[in-house]
């Protein structure tokens, strides 16, 4: 068993146990009983453990107290006995484990709290000073009397061996305390590989080869005459050759003769003339110094192609379909004998120009009132500041009163505490005796009821066996039927029913027959359907294609509106506001003004020289930041840019349309503005 789980096994035990009810023995059997995977050495080990904790609870609590007593006042008391174990393990069976075994109990535990414990335990001051005459002053409890220990025994027995053990544990507390502050432990540098030369076999001595005897060529035939002459062939196709040459000069000499007039290459006098004066037309017309003028560009003139969604030109042929609409309703109230709002619309013109100038009074009532709120405002908090200060001052002198106060409490509290552990320290002493009468008392207990156990376990185990035999007939007869062959063959006829008495039964192949005839079915239905959609695709199109029109032409009349509005704008002047109260209110921002700047004079800073350097020093260190940070953005660009490139490169390898010329494919409708 790994060492975790004898420490936690250990620990469970003297948890559960109480002296007052429990027998040790006994306790430790049945706790034993229930971990069953325990093997030999581990039943002794934990007994051991167990015994010697219980033997020496006098030392062991002496030890813990002082530790609850003194650094672990903030510590949980349910870890009680895992320090008693840790102390037993390192008072009395140090030797007997060695320092690899008690590392590793250690380090089962959590690391911060074996760190505070063991750093108090292994304290040299700790252990030559009180350690060693509290544990001599108390005593253990034994059957035939009190025992006290004596210096001499303490010494040689408990001290000693642990002051020679303090390297070694402090190595240990070092490495906890090293663990919960993350530091890495530096490797040891590996020796360098020293070359050794490969373990080779000599090679033998090679033997001299004997000659081989030199072959002799056998004599060659001369080579012929024939192989140093032209063959005839080539002299019989060189005379065919050059008599072909001459019957074509003949030919083309006889050709030349017979010529006839139209055939001439010679161009007339008439012709030559027409030419002269269309290369000198086309001459005229050439000016290479005269200076070239830039194109308008392409999106200036002209319409520009705006793309429309179907959504949209049906949005806006609503809305003007609505307009026109309108319209024809005033004309129809036009004809009925409607009046014109001509009057009327001239009297809501000049009312909402005294309206205007109403309101724009306002704002500016509003405006200077906030500038004037804020000039206020930055008064009282000049004020504020200065009120500020003085009770920082203030609060000085009181917090240093209250700290000489709170120090001269703690000391009182200090020498009221030490008076009351020596109080508890005389108390325990007093209550041991009478523990050890009712210790006796609930053993005697504890055997009677043991006996009673026993009794009932025997009957529990008779009835178990029973009912296991019972388990096993039933398990063979079960076993027996299933080894018993059963016929599974079944012959299938695709013709025939299942034979169920249903109104909707058929066989396999009858079902097969109709699931044809409803895929044909699904066919021409699916076919009627897409004819149905080309139709309505078709009205659709040209539904758009109506919506558009209409739309384009009162665009243009909107148009004609819109320059003839703003005509008569560029022609009407902007109201001016004039009011005694805005000028009032002027006059008293300008004084708050003044009021302000001189308060600002009087609580400016004189800057020193060291802050103007620090100044500077920051200026451009925020420089030098900005343009790293600039720098860094190109980076990201330029490796965008490489990106894009390399993947659009591959995608024009790999066979890919370009996005640009898909775009450039799909149909643009032009509506005129």
């Amino acid at each position: 068993m790994d060492h975790k789980r004898l420490l936690s096994c250990c620990v469970e035990i003297l948890d559960s146990f109480n002296p007052r009810i429990h027998g040790v023995l006994e306790h430790l059997n049945t706790c034993l009983a229930t971990k069953l995977d325990l093997e030999e050495s581990d039943e002794s080990f934990i007994t051991e453990v167990f015994s010697g904790c219980v033997q020496y609870t006098n030392i062991l609590k002496v030890v813990v107290d002082a530790f609850f007593a003194d650094i672990g006042k903030t510590s949980l008391r349910v870890d009680r006995n895992v320090y008693t174990v840790v102390v037993y393990l390192a008072l009395y069976r140090l030797d007997e484990l060695g320092i690899a075994h008690y590392r590793k109990f250690v380090v089962s535990h959590e690391a911060n709290k074996m760190y505070k414990f063991l750093s108090f335990l292994f304290n040299e001051d700790n252990i030559t000073t009180w350690m060693k005459h509290e544990v001599s002053r108390h005593s253990n409890h034994l059957s035939d009397g009190v025992k006290h220990y004596e210096h001499s025994y303490v010494q040689t027995n408990l001290i000693s061996p642990l002051l020679r053990w303090l390297p070694e544990l402090h190595d240990l507390v070092a490495e906890l305390g090293d663990k919960l502050a993350n530091k890495q432990k530096p490797r040891k540098p590996k020796a360098a590989t020293e070359p050794k030369p490969f373990n080779l076999t000599k090679p033998r001595p090679r033997s001299v080869p004997m000659p081989e005897k030199i072959p002799k060529l056998k004599k060659l035939r001369q080579v012929p005459q024939s192989t140093y002459r032209a063959p005839v062939e080539d002299d019989v196709i060189a005379k065919i050759r050059e008599e072909n040459r001459k019957r074509a000069e003949e030919e083309l000499i006889r050709s030349s003769a017979r010529q006839p007039s139209c055939a001439s290459a010679e161009k007339s006098d008439k012709a030559k003339r027409r030419m002269r004066r269309i290369i000198n037309e086309e001459n005229s017309k050439l000016q290479f110094n005269k200076v070239k003028a830039q194109e308008m560009p392409s999106t200036t003139s002209g319409n520009i192609p705006i793309k429309l969604n179907a959504a949209t030109i049906l949005r806006e042929g609503i809305l003007f379909q609505k307009k026109e609409e309108e319209e024809l309703k005033k004309l129809l109230e036009y004809e009925k004998g409607g009046r014109d709002a001509t009057e009327f619309l001239k009297w809501q013109e000049n009312t909402r120009k005294k309206d205007l100038e109403e309101r724009l009074a306002e704002i500016e009532m509003r405006r200077l009132e906030g500038k004037l709120s804020y000039e206020e405002a930055i008064l009282a908090r000049q004020t504020m500041i200065r009120e500020n200060q003085q009770r920082v001052i203030e609060m000085k002198e009181e917090t240093r009163d209250m700290m000489q106060k709170h120090l001269e409490r703690k000391s009182k509290e200090g020498e009221e505490m030490r008076k009351l552990v020596e109080q508890t320290m005389s108390e325990h002493e007093n209550t041991k005796e009478a523990r050890k009468k009712l210790q006796e008392y609930k053993q005697k207990l504890v055997q009677e009821v043991s006996k009673e156990s026993q009794e009932l376990m025997r009957k529990a185990l008779e009835e178990a066996e029973e009912e296991m035999r019972q388990r096993v007939a039933l398990i063979a007869k079960i076993r027996a039927i299933e080894s018993v062959p059963v016929i599974r063959f079944k012959h299938v006829d695709l013709t025939e029913s299942s034979g169920a008495g249903l109104l909707s039964e058929m066989s396999v192949s009858e079902l097969r027959e109709r699931l044809a005839l409803l895929k044909i079915a699904e066919k021409e239905d699916v076919e009627d359907r897409r004819d149905n959609i080309l139709k309505s695709k078709v009205e659709k199109d040209q539904f758009l294609m109506d919506t558009l029109e209409t739309i384009a032409k009162h665009r243009a009349e909107k148009g004609n509106e819109a320059a003839i509005q703003f005509e008569t704008k560029k022609r009407q002047k902007k109201p001016e506001v004039k009011d005694p109260k805005l000028q009032e209110l002027q006059e008293r921002l300008e004084a708050r003004k003044a009021e302000r700047k001189k308060e600002s004079e009087k609580l400016a800073v004189v800057p020193k020289k060291s802050s103007a350097r620090r100044q500077k020093v920051l200026q451009a260190e925020k420089a030098a930041l900005e343009k790293m940070r600039w720098r860094e953005l190109e980076q990201t660009r330029e490796k965008a840019a490489k990106l894009r490139g390399e993947g659009l490169a591959s995608r024009n390898s790999a066979g890919v349309r370009p996005v640009t010329t898909l775009r450039n494919q799909q149909p643009t409708t032009k509506i005129a503005s």
